[in-house]
């Protein structure tokens, strides 16, 4: 294999010829092969936007000669079409605070830059990835800036996929609106709603998460570049803060601001945590959602059987026609996974000592990794389980009308110990208390049917809903 000599402050490596990265990658190759994985696309791309806003921001200051800021800028361009994205072989899991990734970005613009200056790789004598790429930064307040853009670049499509979701159970909400059923608490039947109240109220928890989302959104618009190794600034010049952000705004159309306090901003990854937080909260109430689904579909004869979940395909291997929940499923591991994601970020947050936070590179992946599980499948929920789910109208209403604690709609005329006799006559007989009701000339037939038409008290709840919400 031809290779090329490199020094750094340890000693020598022979590095490929042919490889962009050079010395300080090489070393974390070696020193970190833990999981195969390597840095998520979009902080990569949030890495390189940040470089060629650092480049350009260092020309216009000159700190940076134009002759070597554009061969550099010119190498981000480069990346950001695409080239060069097996040149980035750092595993997720490296040296704190991400140092080895941000001396492979530096080594790789550096050698681009090199080549397109007619030099040869590995020439830092005349472009160097420590003095030239990563002038005026630190590993430290720019590893912590980028995943603030890469969350932020993702939490977009993300917010769109929340509303969709949250839009598609609303309307199978308003779908099955006068569709009576038992409602339950404590699993035990209880006064009676619409298949539809569920729905919607599944929608109003969606947008309830996103909006949360949403919030923690914004604290990661504050950004430490500028901070450089320990919040003081050293080696940046005076306007370079300022510039940078104001660059890297227009790179990443994000009305990015400077920390409020530039050493907070490296101690600590409280934004980072929040949001991943906000994120376990939507996890929370997506599981929560696919457990009822399971269980209003459950059955069809040994189950609740109040849904019908689209068939998307066969649910055993050896039970002919076993249809089961598997979107339901598959959406309970994806939020689990997402709670998991969170506990390592909180161990990772507390984890900081004094001037910085060395464990914010498996922050980052963790949480890139959670909004890329919700990207990738609640779309799919959304069309293969949600937007193709029917009631088991007739049994619904069967149910409903045979449910004993329908006695709590006569309590206020006859009181409450009298209706529970009732509650008890009515499940000892297997009567509807609309029957005993009648047949003891509590009220007329016209006054019972009154008081217990259930599609009305449906129709009520989602009328009082609607007004609420206009």
């Amino acid at each position: 294999m031809n290779t090329r000599l490199e020094r750094d402050a340890i000693g020598e490596k022979e590095i490929p010829s042919d490889a962009y990265y050079g010395i300080q990658t090489l070393r974390a190759i070696e020193n970190f092969p833990v999981s195969g994985q390597r840095e998520r696309p979009e902080l990569i791309r949030a890495y390189i936007l940040l470089k060629k806003a650092a480049a350009i921001t260092n020309m216009e200051l000159g700190s940076l000669d134009r002759k070597r800021g554009t061969a550099i800028v010119k190498a981000t361009d480069e990346i950001l079409d695409g080239k060069f994205a097996d040149q980035f072989p750092v595993d997720l899991f490296q040296a704190g605070a991400g140092t080895s990734f941000n001396m492979n970005i530096n080594e790789v613009l550096a050698n681009i830059a090199l080549e397109i200056l007619g030099k040869e790789k590995g020439d830092y004598e005349y472009l160097s990835p420590n003095d030239h790429v990563n002038q005026s930064q630190s590993s430290n307040d720019t590893f912590p800036t980028a995943s603030h853009i890469a969350i932020l670049t993702e939490s977009n499509c993300l917010i769109t996929i929340l509303y969709n979701l949250a839009h598609s159970l609303e309307k199978k909400g308003k779908e099955l609106s006068s569709i009576p059923k038992s409602g339950r608490t404590h699993l035990m039947d209880a006064l009676p709603v619409s298949i539809g109240d569920e729905f919607r109220a599944y929608g109003s928890a969606i947008k309830r998460a996103a909006e949360r989302i949403h919030e923690h959104e914004i604290h990661l618009l504050e950004v430490a570049i500028g901070g450089t190794a320990t919040g003081t600034g050293v080696n940046a010049h005076p306007l370079y803060r300022e510039m940078v952000i104001n660059k890297l705004s227009e790179l990443t159309s994000f009305e990015l601001i400077p920390a409020s306090d530039s050493h907070e901003a490296l101690q600590s990854r409280s934004q980072m945590s929040a949001f991943s937080g906000a994120l376990r909260e939507l996890a929370l109430e997506l599981i929560r959602i696919a457990n009822d689904l399971r269980l209003m579909g459950s059955g069809p004869t040994a189950g609740l059987n109040e849904i019908i979940i689209p068939p998307v395909q066969p649910g055993s291997s050896i039970m002919p026609g076993k249809i089961n929940p598997v979107m339901a499923e598959c959406l309970n591991m994806v939020a689990f996974q997402i709670i998991g994601n969170d506990t390592t970020v909180s161990f990772a947050a507390q984890a900081g000592q004094l001037e910085m936070n060395v464990m914010t590179p498996i922050m980052t992946s963790n949480i890139l990794e959670s909004i890329s599980l919700i990207n990738n499948y609640l779309p799919v929920f959304q069309s293969r389980c949600i937007d193709g789910i029917l009631a088991n109208e007739e049994y619904l209403r069967t149910v409903a009308e045979r449910n004993p604690i329908l006695a709590t709609l006569i309590s206020p005329k006859i009181g409450y110990l009298e209706a529970a006799k009732l509650a008890k006559e009515a499940m000892k007989t297997e009567q509807p208390i609309k029957n005993l009701i009648i047949n003891k000339g509590i009220l007329s037939k016209e006054e019972a049917e009154l008081l217990f038409d259930l599609e009305k008290i449906s129709k009520n709840s989602y009328n009082r809903e609607k007004h609420r919400r206009s």
